[in-house]
């Protein structure tokens, strides 16, 4: 939630109004970003489900948009002032279909930010995948990136980047009331490490923010 709070704060202050939180998942992001007082309007792909606006489970004051098209995106052109993809890019089945519906819904100059966009020299990665644990490319459609390609995939599609970082040295799934307690130390530390050059070429995640030309 650390994490989150810095991504809702960080949209915020770039002065963007109405937001798509596109798959949103739980809806904790799209949660904060309403009660920053943007205008978030969160969507997720949902297989098997009519497309359709439902009560968040969750957070039940907001609703979701919900689709059973792993591509398109049921918005007009220019929707948006920003979309936001946490930890979704990496999981689409067809990332070009994908970035092509983003660049059409936002307006020009619009902002597309991208959190924690698996990286494929990530420690932890590679520690999960021995230890026979859950890792980015273990499902189907999953991918992992480098810079270069994360940056390669955008400008394919038109978006100039305007800002990449390495980020995520420590996990930040450790779970109990210790952890808790410690989250906002944790949260120093692992934004510290991932400022450190050589450390942070480890790191769990890829950051990247671009705009529409």
């Amino acid at each position: 939630m650390e994490e989150y709070r810095a991504i809702a704060r960080r949209i915020r202050d770039d002065g963007s109004v109405r937001i798509l939180d596109w798959g949103c998942g739980h809806g904790q992001v799209s949660a904060l970003l309403h009660e920053l007082g943007m205008d978030v309007t969160a969507f997720d792909y949902r297989p098997g489900t009519h497309e359709g606006v439902q009560p968040m489970e969750r957070y039940p004051g907001l609703h979701v948009h919900v689709s059973n098209d792993p591509r398109r995106l049921p918005f007009g052109d220019g929707s948006f002032d920003a979309v936001l993809s946490c930890g979704v890019l990496e999981h689409v089945e067809d990332p070009d279909a994908s970035l092509e519906q983003i660049r059409r819904v936002l307006k020009p100059r619009g902002a597309f930010y991208v959190y924690k966009l698996p990286n494929r020299a990530s420690y932890l990665e590679a520690i999960a995948k021995r230890a026979g644990l859950y890792y980015h490319g273990a499902n189907e459609h999953d991918r992992v990136y480098t810079k270069s390609s994360a940056l390669e995939l955008l400008a394919r599609h038109d978006f100039e980047i305007e800002e990449f970082r390495r980020m995520n040295v420590l996990p930040l799934t450790i779970t109990g009331s210790a952890a808790r307690r410690a989250a906002s130390r944790i949260w120093a530390v692992n934004r510290a490490l991932s400022m450190a050059p050589g450390i942070n070429l480890f790191a769990t995640n890829l950051e990247l923010i671009a705009r529409t030309r």
